[in-house]
C-alpha cells in the first residue's frame, strides 16, 4: 500500500548507545520518513538476557532477526527498529522496537537504563515489560524505572497551568498519554493459585500490584513501583511463558523451528501476538492526534536530542515541535501540488479568466486537501494561511503572465491581419474617391476575422479597443479625403467611427465585469469548500482529544472503584480530584467552537478579491497590500 513501511529483511538499529551518549541513526529515521500510513509502536524493555528479541521476532513474522543470544552478554545495543505491514490493520504500519536489556554489568550506568526505559515509554503505544520467573516482590523492585519516570518527563511546559488557574499535577496526567503495559513474565513455573483459587493471568498482574495500607517507609516503598503501574498505564495485560523448550536446548532457541518449542509455550506465544496485533492502538501524541512513521521519526529525534541537552523530555514541547516540522512540510507539499498543475497549465498560456480561475479553484482546492491531510496542530490556522497566501500569490502571479502572454500575442495577430492594410494606405489605395468605404470594408472584414481566432486569451477585446483607438486618426484621414462624400456624410460617418470605438470600450468594460464575476464566484466557492474541510479536521482533532480524554477517565475510574473496595479511601478521595479535572477538560473540549476560522479564513478570502480585482483593474500587488 502506499505510504506503507520499505521491505525489511531485519531490524535496523534506531537509536545508538555510544559514549557521547544516545545518538539517532540518520538511515533509519529516513525509513521512518517515508511511511506517511498511522503506526502502531511496540516496545520491549526489560533484563538484559531475558529473552526480549524473541518476542519482537515473533511479533515481526519471523524466527529471526532481532538478536538473539545465548551467553550472560547483552546481545541488543540501543534500541532496533523493525518496520513491517501491520498484519491485522490494513493501511497501517506496526513499528517494532527492541530495546537494550536493562541492569547489563557492562555497561555500568544506571542512568544510562533510565532513559532506555523512558524512550520506551515515550515512543510506544504498547509497552512489553519481559522478565523472568514469577512477579514478587524483588521482579516489581526491579522495575524502579516507572517510579523515575515522574523525574524524566513532563506532560506540559514549565509554568503551565490549566485553565482552572491549578498547578497541574504531572503524574496524574501520565495515563492519557502512556501506553498499555504489558507484563510478559518468561521461564513461568508455578501454579498461578492465590488462596488456594486458580486465577487468570490477569489476575496474577493485579495480585502482585496490591498495595499495603499504611506510611511506614517500608509500606511506602513497597507500594511506590506498584501504585506508578496503576496510575500511569491505562491498560495492564500478563502473559505467563513456560520454558520454550528443555534446558539443555536453550542455548540452540534462536535456530529451533516453531515445532521443536513446547506445545504450551507457542499457544501463550501466538496468545500474545494476537492480543498486540489486536489491542495495541496507533501511536498518538497529547490531543490525540495519530502518528504516522513521518511524524514518528520527527518524535524520536526530538526526544533523543533532548535527553542529550540535558533537559527533561516534555509531551507538550515535543508535540508542537513535530507540528512545526509536520506543517511546514504539509504547507511546502500542498503548494508544490498547486505549482505542478499550474505550471501544466501554462503550457496553454493565453487562455480565458474563466477556465484559469477554475483550474485555480481546483488545485486550490486539492492543495488544502493534502495540506490538510498530513498536518495536525496547526494552532489559529498559521500554516493553513500561509498556505493560501502562497497560493494567492502565485495566483497573481499567473494572472499576469496570462495577461502579458495574451496582450503580446494580440498584438501581433492584430499586427499580421492588418498589414494588408497598412500596406495599402502607403501606396495610396485609399486616396481616392470612394477610398474611406473600401477601407473600411477592409478593416471590417480583418476585424471579423481577428475575432474568429479562438486563442486570444483575456486581453482580446481590449487589445482590439486599443488597436481601433489607435488607428482612429488613420481612419479619419482617409475619410477627410474622401471627395466622393459630402461634408455632411463625413460628419456622420465620423461619428459612427467614434460610436464604434465607444461601443468596443463598453463591450470591453462589460466583458472585464462578468469576467470579475465569475471569477470571485468561483472564489466564494473555492472558500466555501475550504471552509468545510478545516471544519471537518477541526472535528476530527477535537473528536480525538475527546477519546484520549474518555480513556483516561475511564482507567481512572476503575481504578477509583478498586481502591474504594480495597478500601484506600484516601487513595480513592484524592483521585476524585484528578478525575474532576479530567472532566472538566472535557467539558472545555466539548464546548470549544472553531472560532479562529473565520479569522483565518477570513483574511484568505480578501486576498483572493484583492488579487482578482487588483490584477484585473491593471493595479499593482504593492498598492494593495498597501491599502489600510
Amino acid at each position: 500500500m502506499s505510504g506503507g513501511p520499505p521491505s525489511m529483511p531485519a531490524p535496523v538499529c534506531l537509536i545508538e548507545n555510544t559514549d557521547r551518549g544516545l545518538q539517532t541513526v540518520g538511515s533509519a529515521l529516513e525509513i521512518l520518513q517515508g511511511i506517511q500510513q498511522p503506526v502502531v509502536v511496540v516496545a520491549v524493555v526489560g533484563l538484559y538476557r531475558t529473552g526480549k528479541s524473541y518476542l519482537m521476532n515473533r511479533l515481526a513474522g519471523q524466527t529471526s532477526g532481532f538478536a538473539l543470544g545465548s551467553t550472560i552478554e547483552s546481545k541488543t545495543k540501543g534500541i532496533w527498529m523493525w518496520c513491517v505491514p501491520h498484519p491485522s490493520k490494513p493501511g497501517h504500519t506496526l513499528v517494532l522496537l527492541d530495546t537494550e536489556g536493562l541492569g547489563d554489568v557492562d555497561k555500568g550506568d544506571s542512568k544510562n537504563d533510565a532513559w532506555i526505559f523512558c524512550l520506551g515509554v515515550l515512543l510506544s503505544s504498547t509497552l512489553v515489560y519481559n522478565s523472568r520467573g514469577t512477579i514478587d516482590n524483588q521482579a516489581v523492585e526491579k522495575l524502579h524505572y516507572v517510579a523515575e519516570l515522574t523525574n524524566q518527563i513532563r506532560v506540559k511546559s514549565e509554568g503551565a497551568r490549566d485553565e482552572d488557574g491549578e498547578d497541574i499535577s504531572e503524574d496524574c496526567e501520565f495515563v492519557r498519554f502512556f501506553p498499555g503495559f504489558v507484563w510478559a513474565v518468561r521461564d513461568f513455573t508455578l501454579e498461578r493459585k492465590i488462596n488456594g483459587r486458580d486465577v487468570s493471568e490477569d489476575e496474577y498482574l493485579d495480585f502482585s500490584l496490591q498495595l499495603k495500607k499504611g506510611l511506614a517507609p517500608k509500606i511506602v516503598t513497597y507500594n511506590l513501583p506498584r501504585q506508578c503501574i496503576r496510575n500511569f498505564f491505562p491498560t495492564r495485560k500478563c502473559f505467563t511463558f513456560p520454558f520454550p523448550t528443555s534446558a539443555k536446548n536453550m542455548t540452540q532457541l534462536d535456530s529451533m523451528s516453531e515445532s521443536q518449542l513446547c506445545p504450551d509455550f507457542r499457544k501463550v506465544a501466538d496468545r500474545f501476538c494476537t492480543y498486540v496485533f489486536t489491542e495495541s492502538r496507533v501511536k498518538t501524541v497529547q490531543g490525540g492526534h495519530k502518528v504516522t512513521g513521518s511524524r514518528f521519526s520527527h518524535l524520536v529525534k526530538i526526544y533523543v536530542d533532548t535527553i542529550n541537552s540535558g533537559s527533561v523530555p516534555c509531551l507538550e514541547n515535543a508535540v508542537v515541535a513535530m507540528a512545526e516540522i509536520e506543517n511546514q512540510s504539509a504547507m511546502n507539499e500542498g503548494l508544490h501540488l498547486y505549482e505542478q498543475g499550474m505550471e501544466q497549465l501554462k503550457a496553454e498560456f493565453p487562455t480565458d479568466l474563466e477556465s484559469l480561475s477554475a483550474e485555480h479553484s481546483r488545485l486550490s482546492t486539492m492543495a488544502t486537501k493534502e495540506f490538510l491531510k498530513r498536518s495536525f496542530k496547526d494552532e489559529g490556522g498559521k500554516y493553513m494561511a500561509q498556505l493560501a497566501e502562497k497560493v494567492a500569490n502565485l495566483y497573481e502571479q499567473l494572472i499576469t503572465q496570462n495577461m502579458d502572454t495574451s496582450e503580446k500575442m494580440c498584438r501581433k495577430l492584430l499586427s499580421d491581419l492588418y498589414a494588408n492594410i497598412a500596406g495599402n494606405i502607403k501606396q495610396g489605395v485609399y486616396a481616392k474617391p470612394g477610398g474611406y468605404e473600401a477601407y473600411c470594408r477592409e478593416r471590417d472584414a480583418m476585424v471579423a476575422k481577428y475575432r474568429q481566432h479562438r486563442k486570444k486569451g483575456m486581453k482580446g477585446e481590449e487589445m482590439l479597443e486599443e488597436f481601433l483607438q489607435e488607428k482612429n486618426a488613420e481612419a479619419n484621414s482617409i475619410l477627410m479625403a474622401d471627395e466622393k462624400l459630402t461634408d455632411a456624410e463625413k460628419k456622420m460617418a465620423e461619428a459612427r467611427e467614434q460610436a464604434a470605438v465607444q461601443e468596443q470600450r463598453v463591450k470591453v468594460e462589460e466583458q472585464r465585469r462578468q469576467e470579475l464575476q465569475q471569477a470571485l464566484e468561483e472564489e466564494k466557492r473555492s472558500q466555501e469548500e475550504r471552509m468545510r474541510r478545516l471544519e471537518e479536521k477541526f472535528a476530527e482533532e477535537k473528536k480525538l482529544q475527546r477519546e484520549e480524554l474518555d480513556r483516561a477517565l475511564s482507567s481512572k475510574l476503575a481504578e477509583q472503584r478498586e481502591m474504594l473496595e480495597k478500601g484506600f479511601k484516601d487513595r480513592a478521595e484524592t483521585m476524585s480530584q484528578e478525575i474532576e479535572q479530567l472532566k472538566r477538560e472535557r467539558v472545555r473540549n466539548d464546548e470549544e467552537k472553531p472560532g479562529f476560522l473565520q479569522k483565518v479564513l477570513l483574511p484568505i478570502a480578501s486576498i483572493g478579491r484583492d488579487i482578482l480585482s487588483t490584477v484585473l483593474q491593471y493595479k499593482t500587488m504593492g498598492k494593495m497590500f498597501g491599502k489600510k
